[in-house]
C-alpha cells in the first residue's frame, strides 16, 4: 500500500507540476512525503485524500520554512513522551511557539485544501 501511495504521489506532483522550486528546495522529498502519508491516513486513502493532502503541505511550506516545520514536528514528536521527559517540548516557550505557528499553518492549509 505505501508503495502505491508514493507512486500516487510522484505521479501527481509529475502531471501537475506542483513542485515549485521555491521550496522544494528546502522541504525534502522524504518530509512531503512522509506528510502526505499521514494525512492521508487521518483523511481516507482516496485520491481525494491526496489531492488534498498535497495542496495542504505546499500551503504550509510556502508559510512555514523547513527549519521551522522541523523543529515543531521535532517538539510535538518529543512532547509526546510522558512525565518530566515530554514537558519540556510541550511547555517551553520555543516549543510552544514553533508548534503554534505550525498549527496555524496547518489551519490555513485547511482552510484551502479541504
Amino acid at each position: 500500500m505505501l508503495t502505491e501511495v508514493l507512486r500516487a504521489i510522484f505521479a501527481l506532483t509529475a502531471l501537475t507540476g506542483s513542485v515549485t522550486v521555491s521550496w522544494a528546495a528546502t522541504y525534502p522529498t522524504v518530509a512531503i512525503v512522509d506528510y502526505v502519508y499521514g494525512c492521508m491516513k487521518a483523511n481516507g486513502e482516496t485520491r481525494a485524500a491526496l489531492e488534498n493532502c498535497s495542496c495542504s503541505i505546499d500551503i504550509i511550506a510556502s508559510i512555514v520554512p523547513y527549519e521551522r516545520y522541523e523543529a515543531a514536528e521535532t517538539f510535538r514528536s518529543l512532547g509526546l513522551q510522558t512525565g518530566e521527559r515530554g514537558v519540556l517540548f510541550r511547555e517551553s516557550a520555543p516549543a510552544k511557539s514553533a508548534t503554534t505557528e505550525l498549527r496555524r499553518a496547518q489551519a490555513e492549509a485547511d482552510v484551502r485544501c479541504f
